[in-house]
């Protein structure tokens, strides 16, 4: 049973994903074992505490550059024998030495069809106000390896949404939440506790 260890910076929405699917047995092969939030006072750890989830409060403001907090970051990862890492709307950029601590070890969920839409400056609702201003018709989700390169490692698993007349960035991301986001986040996650995911030439291929 592998340790999956989430990172979180606010709601915890996709937390909850991940925590509801553990209790409908979706997830197999790992556990829940810790919530790390880089800011105090974030709801995602009171979602964990509600669920007998250990949680840590590792604040970002508390250490001087990214260097510092990520070897922090990477310290309290090897405390918790963490196996599996999940990026779960954490809003901080970690450095190289924790993504090559866990090569294809951890993923994160991003609110568009990769490669549109992503990399630097593209979070939270920006990402959907510009889908929105460009006028794309498709949207959607994808569950991706974090690497060294922002919103660059292999795509694991996507699921498109519509865009719909009259939507709002606000609308836009709950129906990007509900439609696919907290369906293919666990989907993911499960597959990697499974060992069900192989990487060939910077492509990865996910054993349905």
């Amino acid at each position: 049973m592998k340790n999956i260890v989430v990172l979180v910076s606010g709601g915890g929405t996709n937390l909850q994903a991940l925590i509801d699917a553990e209790k409908r047995g979706e997830i197999k092969g790992g556990k829940i074992t810790c919530v790390i939030s880089s800011k105090e006072g974030a709801y995602a750890l009171e979602r964990a505490a509600q669920n007998g989830i250990k949680g840590i409060v590792l604040p970002r403001k508390d250490y001087a550059d990214s260097h510092e907090y990520s070897k922090a970051m990477l310290e309290t990862l090897q405390a918790e024998n963490a196996d599996i890492i999940v990026y779960a709307g954490f809003m901080t950029i970690l450095d190289e030495q924790v993504c090559r601590a866990y090569p294809y070890k951890m993923v994160n969920v991003h609110p568009a069809l990769i490669p549109s839409f992503c990399g630097k400056g593209y979070y939270g609702l920006k990402v959907h106000e510009e889908a929105l201003a460009r006028g794309v018709k498709v949207t959607g989700a994808t569950v991706h390896f974090v690497t060294e390169v922002c919103d660059g490692g292999p795509i694991i698993l996507q699921k498109a949404v519509e865009i719909q007349n009259g939507d709002t960035p606000e609308i836009l991301q709950r129906r990007v939440m509900e439609q696919a986001e907290w369906k293919i986040l666990p989907k993911a996650v499960s597959l990697l506790c499974e060992d069900k995911i192989r990487i060939e030439n910077g492509v990865a291929y996910a054993e349905e």
